[in-house]
């Protein structure tokens, strides 16, 4: 018998997920579709349930795509002495 009890996965509404990440719950089915998030359809009838461990996973994917979108911008906005430095290679 383990020394830590395992717990089940707390699963969310599409309408609790939408609030906590300010879009729509049309966009959070799709997320889950997608498989950008954990989810299933639960229950009788079926809605959708959203597993809460995988927001996590989800935030962390969106906070690195838009750092790397800040560093392209900077990339794209660097002269070409701000790269290269201002030293001639010619030693000119």
């Amino acid at each position: 018998m383990p020394a830590f009890p395992v717990r089940a996965p707390r699963y969310l509404a599409p309408s609790q997920v939408a609030e906590l990440l300010s879009i729509g719950v049309d966009e959070v089915v799709a997320l889950v579709q997608e498989g950008r998030l954990r989810g299933a359809q639960l229950g009788s009838p079926p809605r959708w349930r959203v597993e809460e461990s995988s927001l996590d996973g989800y935030l962390a994917e969106e906070s690195e795509n838009s750092r790397r979108m800040a560093l392209w911008r900077q990339s794209q906005t660097a002269s070409f002495p701000e790269v290269w430095g201002t030293s001639s290679a010619h030693g000119t």
